[in-house]
């Protein structure tokens, strides 16, 4: 299924107010609309399946990342947890200047990314399987300048899995939704046993819509404990504090 034309006046819309001119981007927005429409009817990717949902909550929402001003061209990225390549596909489409690993633990979503990877032919992306807190613990361990994620467990949970990816002086940028407020006060405590602080909470509306949206800074001020990140499951059964 193609992009509608009026879904590709949405997408360049929603860039508009983002400050993003998605013009020279649109045949890669469009093919990958197309690759997603497609494997989304064979396998659950996502469960937003109607172009107008697919466009503003996976492809916008994930260029509000770029709000933030910290990205410099030649940083690696990793997005942890990247599912179908969210946030990190769309930001590696418009950023080529920056390299992204698009981490997930799922072996039919890193394929399915893996293939769009290809398709788009980007070359500044790769997809990887495994888990953040094995890979945290070998060769990827503060390899990274910076960490992004779709943050869906609380602060001190999704702190653990990104911050030791990250080297010293890098950050993590997290998309959370409003209720993310509640979790600052007490984070503090595993932020400090991690090695980083909050930085910032950027308060925004993702274009169009209007849906309220947080993106939340963590800066890594000094090298994690080697003890974190805990094994697989423990950081989600037993978060820090």
């Amino acid at each position: 299924m193609r992009m509608s034309p009026e879904g590709a006046e949405l997408l360049l819309g929603a860039g508009r107010e983002l400050g993003l001119d998605l013009e020279p981007h649109m045949p890669r927005f469009a093919r990958f609309y197309r690759m997603l429409v497609e494997a989304n009817q064979r396998m659950n990717l996502t469960s937003v399946r109607d172009e107008r949902g697919i466009i503003l909550k996976h492809f916008v929402d994930s260029l509000t990342c770029l709000l933030y001003p910290g990205f410099v061209s030649g940083m690696e990225v990793v997005d942890v947890g990247t599912g179908a390549g969210f946030p990190g596909l769309p930001l590696a489409i418009v950023r080529p200047d920056l390299r992204f690993c698009l981490l997930d633990a799922t072996r039919k979503k890193v394929r399915f990314v893996a293939s769009a990877v290809e398709g788009l032919s980007l070359r500044n992306a790769e997809a990887l399987w495994g888990r953040a807190e094995e890979l945290a613990q070998g060769v990827k361990r503060e390899t990274f300048h910076v960490a992004v994620a779709r943050a869906v467990s609380s602060l001190p949970v999704v702190a653990e899995l990104t911050l030791p990816l990250v080297r010293v002086g890098g950050f993590v940028l997290l998309q959370k939704g409003p209720e993310v407020e509640g979790e600052l006060g007490h984070s503090k405590g595993a932020l400090e046993k991690l090695g980083g602080v909050l930085e910032e909470v950027l308060s925004l509306s993702l274009p169009v819509g209007g849906e309220a949206r947080r993106l939340v800074v963590l800066r890594k001020r000094r090298p994690t404990p080697k003890e974190y990140p805990r094994r697989v499951g423990v950081p989600a059964k037993n978060p820090l504090s």
